[in-house]
C-alpha cells in the first residue's frame, strides 16, 4: 500500500518514492569497502577515501553484486510494443506531482528519475540510476553521487551536478512542504567535478538520508529557470524529463497518454532491462469506481488491481472470463500491509478525549461486516505495520520491553501488561455488550445523557460530527457504524466529495474522521516523523492526520531512524507501534495478504516479486496473445456499451433518474437500522 488515496493523488512520484518494499530479515556487515562485492567500476574517483558502489542497502549487503545483468523478476529479451490501458478515480488538473497545489496526473514518474532506483526483491536497497556510482562513509554522514555520463533530458541536454543542487533546493523551497520535511537534515549539496556531487547531513545519526537523497527526483534546471515558470504552481504542460516514458497527448481531466521515449538513455542499464516495454501507457479518469469496472468488463481497460471485496466476488463474471479471456487472479505477496483504519482528528472535540476515541472502536462490528459486506476475505487488523515482522504482538520482552521501561510513566500502563487488539463482537450485527462498554466510557470522559441524547454537559449540546469520504463504495461499510454510533446517542453525518475538495480538507486538517491507510514497509524511517511527529501534526499537508504530539512517539521515532541495525530497528519500531495502538488514533479496519488482479489475458508476465506488483516495470504484451484477446474486447466492448475515459459525461439522464431513486431507497434504510 501507499499511505493510501493521499499519496496516490497527491503525488505519484512522491508515492513511488515512499513505496519502499519490506522482506525478510538480511544479515551481513554495513556496506564498507569490496565485503559483498559492493564497489564498482575502479576508473571511478576515490572521495575523502571512500570506494565507489554500484548499490546501497539500509542494512546488510544488497542481493546483486557489481556487474549484474538485470534484476531476476524481469524477462530481460521481452518483447517490446502495445498498449497498456489502465483507469483513475477522480481528476486532475497538474502535471508536476511535487508540489502541494493540484492534483497530479497519475503515471508522473513515468517521465522523472531519480538517482537511484529500487530493486522489488529486497528490504531496502537502491541501485544506481542516473547516478553511476555512490559514495557513502561508515557512518553515513555524507553521501556522494557521480552521475551516468550518459544520462540525457528528453531535449537532448544531459543531466548536471547543477540540475541536482537545483533539484534540492527547488525541492525544500518551493515544493509539497513533506520534502522540507523530508530532507530537512540535508546540509549542504556541493560540486566536487564535472559529474560528481556530495551531500552533507545534520542531525545526528540518520542511517536512511544516504537512500532517501538516492530517491530524490532529478529535475532539469534549464527548463524551470526559463522566465515565466514558476515550479510552485499547478501546471499541465507537459514536463520535460529524463525517464522512460513522455507525455504524448492528454485531455485534462479525462486521459493522459505516455509514449516510450525511443532514444531513452538508460535503456540499456542493468536496473532496466526488461522494464518498460510498453509502447504506450494510458490513463483513463472515471469519477466512479463502478464504471471502472464496468470498463474493465466492457474491454477499454486492461488492468485493474481490485479494491472492494463484494465487486471482487460478483462483478467480474461474465462470459469473456468463461472463456479464459479476462482473468481474475490472486497473487500472494510478503509485502507490510499497514494500518487502514478509521482516523480520528485527536485536534477536534470528541476525538481529544482518549476514551471517547475508545468508545468509537467498540462501536464498530467488525465480524458482522466482514462477513455481510466482504464475503470474509478480510482479516483484522491489530498493527501499524501488520503482516510483518514489526507488528507488535502479545506482552513485551526483550530488548523491545527494555526500550519500554525508559518511558514506563509517560505511555499508557496498558503498554506493559495488556496485548492489543480491537474490540470484537460475535457478529450477530447488535453489538450489545460492546454498546455498553463504549455508553460507559463516554461517561467517564465527562459527557452525560439527555432525551437519549449524548450531550456535552459544558455546552449542552448533543455530540455531533462528520464522517468525511473520498469513495462512494465506503458508504455501505460506514453507515452501519454510523448506526451503532447513534445508538449511542450521537448525531454523525457522512459526507462524500470530489477527490480534490477531500485532498485540499486533508492537507488543512479541516475533518473530525475519515478512512485513510498509513502504507508501511519493513524498513520504517524518516517518513515516521511525517506520520507521527508532533512538528509534522502542526504543519499543513504533512501527513500526521490524527494530530498525535506525544514527546514519548517523537522520541521512539527518531530512535527508529537511528537505529543502527536490522535487529535494533525491529525492537524500535514494535515499541512504536505499541505505544500507538494505545493512544487509540484509529477504530483498525482490515488487510488482505494478496492482490486482486483483474486483467486481459493478452500479457506475458514475469514472476511477481514478494513485495510488490510492478505491473507497468515488468509486463508485457504477448503477440500469440494479442489478436485473440483485441478481438474478445471488442465483442465485449459492443455488448457493454461503456465509453472510454468517462469524465463528467459517463451518465445518462434516464441512468441518473435510476440511481437517485436507489439512493433515496438505501438511505431511508440505512437511518432505520436494517444495514446495507
Amino acid at each position: 500500500m501507499c499511505g493510501g488515496w493521499l499519496e496516490q493523488v497527491r503525488a505519484p512520484g512522491r508515492c513511488a518514492a515512499l513505496r519502499r518494499l519490506a522482506g525478510a530479515v538480511l544479515v551481513g556487515a554495513v556496506l564498507a569497502g569490496a565485503a559483498g562485492g559492493v564497489r564498482a567500476a575502479a576508473d571511478a574517483p576515490v572521495v575523502d577515501g571512500v570506494e565507489p558502489r554500484h548499490a546501497v542497502a539500509m542494512h546488510g549487503d544488497v542481493k546483486y553484486g557489481p556487474g549484474f545483468d538485470h534484476f531476476d523478476y524481469v524477462r530481460p529479451d521481452a518483447p517490446q510494443g502495445g498498449t497498456l490501458n489502465l483507469a483513475e478515480s477522480g481528476t486532475y488538473d497538474t502535471f508536476n506531482p511535487y508540489v502541494l497545489k493540484g492534483t497530479a496526473a497519475a503515471g508522473g514518474d513515468l517521465v522523472f528519475e531519480t538517482l537511484m532506483t529500487s530493486s522489488k526483491d529486497e528490504p531496502f536497497s537502491m541501485y544506481g540510476l542516473v547516478a553511476e556510482h555512490i559514495y557513502m562513509p561508515e557512518d553515513r554522514s555524507w553521501v556522494a553521487f557521480q552521475l551516468h555520463e550518459d544520462a540525457r533530458w528528453h531535449d537532448g541536454e544531459p543531466i548536471t551536478v547543477a540540475d541536482v543542487i537545483f533539484s534540492l533546493n527547488t525541492l525544500k523551497k518551493k515544493g509539497h512542504p513533506f520534502y522540507r520535511f523530508y530532507y530537512k537534515n540535508v546540509t549542504s549539496a556541493r560540486k566536487l567535478g564535472p559529474r560528481l556531487v556530495r551531500f552533507d547531513f545534520g542531525g545526528g545519526p540518520n542511517r536512511e538520508l544516504p537512500l532517501i537523497v538516492g530517491q530524490m527526483p532529478v529535475l532539469p534546471k534549464h527548463e524551470w529557470t526559463k522566465e515565466g515558470r514558476n515550479f510552485g504552481d499547478a501546471t499541465l504542460d507537459p514536463p520535460l524529463g529524463s525517464g522512460p516514458y513522455k507525455i504524448v497527448n492528454h485531455e485534462p481531466g479525462r486521459y493522459v497518454v505516455y509514449g516510450r521515449v525511443d532514444d531513452y538513455w538508460g535503456a540499456d542499464l542493468p536496473v532496466n532491462k526488461g522494464r518498460w516495454n510498453f509502447e504506450r501507457i494510458r490513463y483513463d479518469y472515471f469519477r466512479d469506481p463502478t464504471v471502472i469496472r464496468q470498463a474493465v468488463k466492457g474491454g477499454n481497460i486492461d488492468v485493474r488491481r481490485e479494491n472492494q471485496a463484494k465487486a471482487w466476488a460478483t462483478a467480474y463474471d461474465t462470459p469473456a472470463k468463461a472463456k479464459g479471456r479476462l482473468k481474475q487472479v490472486e497473487i500472494d505477496h510478503d509485502r507490510p500491509t499497514g494500518m487502514q483504519g478509521f482516523v480520528m482528528n485527536t485536534r477536534r472535540a470528541p476525538f481529544d478525549k482518549v476514551k471517547v476515541r475508545r468508545a468509537m472502536a467498540h462501536a464498530f462490528d467488525f465480524p458482522w461486516t466482514n462477513r455481510n459486506l466482504f464475503f470474509g476475505q478480510y482479516d483484522r487488523t491489530a498493527s501499524y505495520f501488520s503482516n510483518s515482522e514489526l507488528a507488535a504482538e502479545g506482552l513485551p520482552d526483550g530488548r523491545e520491553k527494555e526500550i519500554l521501561e525508559r518511558f514506563r510513566g509517560r505511555v499508557p500502563p496498558e503498554v506493559f501488561n495488556k496485548a492489543y487488539e480491537p474490540p470484537t463482537t460475535d457478529g450477530d450485527g447488535y453489538p450489545r455488550a460492546n454498546l455498553q462498554t463504549a455508553v460507559r466510557l463516554l461517561k467517564e470522559a465527562g459527557y452525560r445523557y439527555q432525551d437519549m441524547k449524548l450531550v456535552d454537559p459544558e455546552t449542552g449540546r448533543q455530540v455531533t460530527f462528520e464522517i468525511l469520504l473520498v469513495s462512494q463504495a465506503f458508504e455501505r461499510i460506514v453507515l452501519p457504524y454510523r448506526a451503532n454510533l447513534e445508538k449511542l446517542g450521537m448525531d454523525v453525518s457522512v459526507r462524500v466529495v470530489d477527490s480534490a475538495q477531500y485532498q485540499n480538507r486533508l492537507d488543512s486538517f479541516e475533518f473530525d474522521m475519515i478512512v485513510h491507510s498509513f502504507g508501511q514497509s519493513l524498513s520504517p524511517g524518516n517518513e515516521q516523523r511525517d506520520y507521527w511527529s508532533s512538528a509534522a501534526a502542526e504543519r499543513q499537508g504533512s501527513r500526521n492526520l490524527t494530530g498525535v504530539q506525544d514527546a514519548v512517539v517523537d522520541e521512539l521515532v527518531n530512535m527508529i531512524i537511528q537505529a543502527p541495525s536490522r535487529k535494533e530497528l525491529v525492537a524500535r519500531t514494535r515499541a512504536l507501534d505499541r505505544v500507538l495502538l494505545w493512544h487509540h488514533l484509529v477504530v483498525p479496519n482490515w488487510h488482505i495478504g494478496y492482490f486482486r488482479v483483474v486483467y486481459w489475458d493478452k500479457f506475458g508476465r514475469p514472476e511477481t516479486p514478494p513485495y510488490d506488483l510492478p505491473i507497468r516495470e515488468t509486463w508485457w504484451v504477448a503477440p500469440d496473445k494479442q489478436e485473440v484477446v483485441a478481438s474478445a474486447q471488442a465483442e465485449s466492448t459492443a455488448g457493454e456499451g461503456e465509453p472510454r475515459g468517462g469524465g463528467p459525461g459517463w451518465l445518462t439522464g434516464a441512468g441518473l433518474v435510476v440511481l437517485v431513486a436507489a439512493a433515496a431507497l438505501f438511505f431511508r434504510r440505512a437511518r432505520s437500522g436494517q444495514g446495507v
